[in-house]
């Protein structure tokens, strides 16, 4: 009597659960209403069977309880019960099976006149790639990864060359827009996952997979790697920001494309004349080489520090010592990461070689978020 009770109670709760929950799907944000669709007849079928059973249990623990003067009849088999058993588990796995089956197929045959746009997957941040004025994606090779070139782009490539390249956690979208995604990791399983657009897919080393979305409404959206991949996941995150064609279209015109980043950076002349050009030269840097995309200059979480009032404060280290954030560990921290880290930051930046003036210059830029320490000899 007790089981049968309990289970009766889990069964009511469950539904109950189910309907006030507040572990509702995010609102949809592209054409993917079909995945929705697929998920509430998964949830219907699957909470169907769930409920049939539990109280098919305890309808038998209590018509067939253990009562004196009473002995269980033998059957050892029910052909009619088995085709019954048969019949609606195959319905059952059929419509589980088979919607998911179909828009799978959809979810990865895009548009012909799709945006491509590639994402790149690497511990723990993200890149992004457009086509350009090209309007073909150039070539990649293994041989070609460096930290200054993570796509691996081929340099000896013209369609390569005017690839567009952001380094940044963000990216544009424009509204109404078919979008193809190509997927690539730089090192291990990572799963590039947008909430709002239903959209999500593996991002297996050594491979290129794909899938498609059209962004239905503007806004800004979380991006999420999906896989667990290494001590700086809950890190990776980024941001897709869908905004009306005509921005997007200005936005992609500011952005660098392969060509420029391959140039030695040159000091940018002020526009306003308040804007020191080594300040400049060190923003472009932070944005060729992948800065930016973990270490933030707003405050905000990143895979590294934040840069807003980095300089002049005193950082706890890993090994429990203390120090002061001036221009020499500014500059020994870029030259060698991994001698010594931060509290609380996993040990993941690489050495990426700079000249001595673009190193000037990135610490500039560094110190122009905020800080008080003087500046130390350089070295």
């Amino acid at each position: 009597m007790l089981i049968a009770a309990v289970l009766v109670a889990i069964v009511v709760g469950s539904v109950l659960f189910h309907f006030v929950s507040p572990w509702w799907t995010t609102p949809l944000a592209s054409n993917w209403q079909a995945m929705d669709d697929t998920l509430t007849i998964t949830l219907v079928i699957t909470g169907v069977f769930f409920v049939v059973i539990n109280l098919f249990l305890a309808y038998t623990l209590l018509r067939y309880r253990h009562r004196h003067g009473h002995r269980a009849a033998y059957e050892p088999e029910n052909r009619r019960l088995e085709r019954w058993l048969i019949g609606v588990t195959t319905v059952g796995i059929v419509g589980l099976l088979a919607p998911g089956l179909v828009v799978y197929a959809s979810y990865v045959k895009p548009p012909e006149d799709a945006l491509v746009l590639e994402v790149l997957g690497r511990q723990w941040q993200w890149h992004y790639r457009f086509a350009g004025a090209a309007g073909r994606l150039g070539p990649s090779d293994a041989r070609f990864v460096d930290a200054g070139n993570p796509f691996g782009l081929d340099p000896g490539h013209p369609d390569g060359q005017q690839n567009i390249l952001i380094a940044a956690g963000e990216v544009r979208l424009p509204v109404g827009r078919p979008v193809k995604v190509l997927l690539r990791s730089h090192d291990v399983l990572h799963d590039f996952y947008v909430p709002q657009f239903r959209a999500r897919m593996n991002m297996v080393p050594g491979m290129v997979t794909t899938f498609w979305f059209t962004p239905t409404r503007t806004g800004r959206f979380e991006v999420l790697c999906a896989q667990l991949c290494g001590v700086g996941h809950a890190n990776m995150r980024g941001v897709v920001q869908v905004v009306e064609e005509a921005e997007f279209q200005a936005w992609l015109q500011e952005q660098p494309t392969f060509a420029m980043t391959t140039q030695p950076a040159r000091p940018a002349p002020a526009a306003t004349g308040q804007v020191d050009p080594l300040v400049a030269q060190g923003q472009q840097l932070a944005q060729a080489k992948g800065c930016i995309a973990c270490h933030t200059v707003d405050g905000g979480a990143g895979v590294g520090p934040t840069w807003k009032g980095l300089f002049g404060k005193t950082e706890t280290l890993r090994d429990g010592t203390t120090a002061l954030v001036d221009e020499a560990y500014v500059r020994s921290f870029i030259l060698e990461p991994q001698a010594r880290g931060v509290k609380g930051f996993a040990p993941v930046m690489p050495k990426i070689p700079l000249t001595d003036a673009e190193l000037s210059a990135l610490v500039a830029y560094i110190k122009s978020h905020g800080g008080t320490a003087q500046p130390s000899a350089t070295r």
